[in-house]
């Protein structure tokens, strides 16, 4: 079982540890929606070192990436901006979503998933044939991920340095060994850390001695469902495109200049997009009862779907979820539990953004 730099800071800290893509994280620290509650109203941090960090670098590094992505790195006109994006197979499956930082014009940082680790890096060597490009993995950063209204104000008192407040959304910059993004998985404004591994238990003590809330996995998962952000693996796999995931705005055909992008994917999903495309990933709100977990069968006037995604939302205090169901489908469904058909709202995420709601609550 693989361990993070904060594994006694977990154990100190009252977290209760469980198995996670082969590591050994926190669920919670008593109270999961006590943990949900402050990342929405004030401030919350969680240790992600189990993402995978990846550095890529040479004067290939924008063509490749640009091969690599189905987004426009060509977007990143900056340095320090950053770009959210999917990395696909030949027939437009995700195979991983990740964001990529610009650090120079030849040097880029991308944090790729946990649990796709091993399949993302063979693909990405796999994929610097041809390129001048180096693809480096970088095991000697931790990650955390501070979250909510008050997050950065906690950071930039922590560590002294109000020239923090200065970076935009979606963008990073350098502060002594630390690389701090404007990013986030939680609908909430913040900042995700990477920083040396031998400093991260001392910036952590710092945080919770700031008054930071310690957050486990599980509060992560219901805020970024609340946000509507996909979950790899169950709102978007390597048989399902960004077409078919609500992700369609992270998908760039065509450069600046009108001409066609040969990324990874493209035939497929200009294929996919000139016939229509068949499924949508939506979301469901439902009246308080039971909640549609991952799996569970959704019937619409066009067909019948599933739930990728679902769970019982702190905020909101009624079930929600994300499904994939048929393009063309009307706004109401049935969700089918135990046997019974329970009548829930399609709505467009996300649920929950910056602490307020955004989508019409069911009677």
């Amino acid at each position: 079982m693989l361990t993070t730099p904060l594994i006694q800071a977990h154990e100190d800290a009252g977290g209760r540890l469980v198995d996670f893509a082969g590591w050994q994280l926190p669920i919670h620290y008593g109270s999961q929606i006590e943990e949900h509650h402050a990342v929405r109203q004030k401030a919350g941090v969680f240790d992600v070192s189990h993402m995978t960090v990846v550095d890529i670098e040479g004067t290939g590094a924008k063509a490749y990436l640009d091969r690599l992505l189905a987004n426009d790195i060509a977007r990143l006109v900056e340095d320090g901006q950053a770009l959210y994006g999917c990395m696909l197979n030949e027939q437009g499956g995700i195979l991983d979503d990740l964001i990529t930082y610009r650090l120079s014009e030849t040097f880029y940082r991308t944090v790729v998933n946990a649990a796709t680790r091993d399949a993302d890096l063979a693909w990405m060597q796999a994929q610097t044939a041809g390129f001048e490009v180096s693809v480096t993995e970088r095991e000697d950063l931790a990650m955390l991920a501070v979250q909510g209204p008050e997050a950065r104000a906690a950071v930039i008192e922590v560590l002294s340095a109000p020239a923090l407040g200065e970076i935009k959304p979606f963008n990073a910059r350098s502060h002594g060994d630390y690389f701090i993004a404007r990013t986030g998985y939680t609908g909430e404004d913040g900042f995700e850390v990477l920083l040396p591994n031998d400093q991260a238990a001392e910036f952590w003590r710092a945080l919770l001695a700031a008054g930071v809330q310690p957050c486990g996995l599980g509060a992560r998962d219901s805020l970024r469902l609340e946000a509507g952000l996909n979950l790899y693996g169950q709102d978007m796999t390597d048989e399902v495109s960004p077409l078919a995931s609500n992700l369609a705005w992270t998908v760039v055909l065509d450069d600046a200049d009108g001409q066609p992008r040969d990324f990874i994917g493209r035939e497929a999903l200009a294929a996919q997009r000139a016939a229509g495309v068949e499924q949508q990933l939506v979301g469901l709100i439902m009246s308080k009862g039971a909640i549609p977990r991952t799996g569970t069968e959704v019937e619409t006037s066009a067909g019948r779907g599933v739930v990728t995604s679902g769970s019982f939302s702190p905020t909101i205090e009624r079930p929600i979820a994300l499904a994939r169901i048929p393009s063309g489908a009307g706004a109401e469904v049935s969700v089918l539990l135990r046997g019974r058909a329970l009548p829930a709202q399609v709505v467009r995420p996300p649920f929950v953004r910056n602490g307020q709601i955004k989508v019409p609550q069911p009677d």
